[in-house]
């Protein structure tokens, strides 16, 4: 059964992600996990979208936001 990912939730993910890997550096770069989730939040913005299939999500950012929702699930 596909899961759908809202804009919301991926929001969520985003500032998980912030916290167990915060930007680093003096340029403050965004860690590869936010920047694979980013990615995925820009081309929502882009294409006005309010959910995506987590099936259609390019398989880095898809691993991040099923662990994240394991970690919230087991909360």
């Amino acid at each position: 059964m596909p899961m759908e990912i809202t804009l919301s939730q991926l929001e969520q993910a985003i500032n998980h992600w912030r916290i167990v890997h915060p930007s680093q550096g003096e340029e403050r770069a965004l860690s590869p996990e936010v920047n694979a989730l980013a990615n995925v939040y820009a081309l929502m913005i882009f294409q006005r979208r309010r959910d995506v299939q987590l099936d259609d999500i390019a398989p880095p950012a898809r691993e991040l936001l099923q662990a994240w929702l394991q970690q919230k699930a087991g909360a």
